[in-house]
């Protein structure tokens, strides 16, 4: 994956973040991250607007769950836990499919070159 193209991903999706908000999926084991974190909503909308290319996992992925546009996988510490972020972008929206507690560790392949 180029640098380029992920800094233009998070470019847009953190435009349409700004002037849209952010979507996200109402999920049980998102729902429960931000209990078992004790992170508003506000917190989680702030990782969001910070991620940067060295939070890069994976992408961009196929997207057969929400509209056409690819997903792409970060991971960030919170309170000394790997958050697993998937997100895309919608039509004039940003939209976060994944803010959870990560399942297994994460590969970075930008952090620390």
């Amino acid at each position: 994956m180029d640098k380029n193209d992920i800094n233009n991903f998070l470019a847009e999706f953190k435009a349409n973040m700004s002037a849209f908000g952010v979507i996200y999926a109402n999920r049980d084991k998102n729902i429960q991250t931000l209990a078992d974190l004790e992170i508003t909503p506000k917190f989680r909308d702030n990782v969001l607007s910070k991620l940067i290319i060295e939070d890069y996992c994976q992408g961009p992925l196929a997207n057969d769950q929400f509209g056409t546009n690819p997903m792409w996988v970060f991971g960030v510490s919170v309170k000394k836990q790997e958050v697993y972020i998937k997100i895309t972008i919608l039509p004039t929206k940003s939209f976060c499919i994944s803010f959870h507690i990560s399942d297994h560790p994460l590969k970075y392949p930008f952090k620390n070159i």
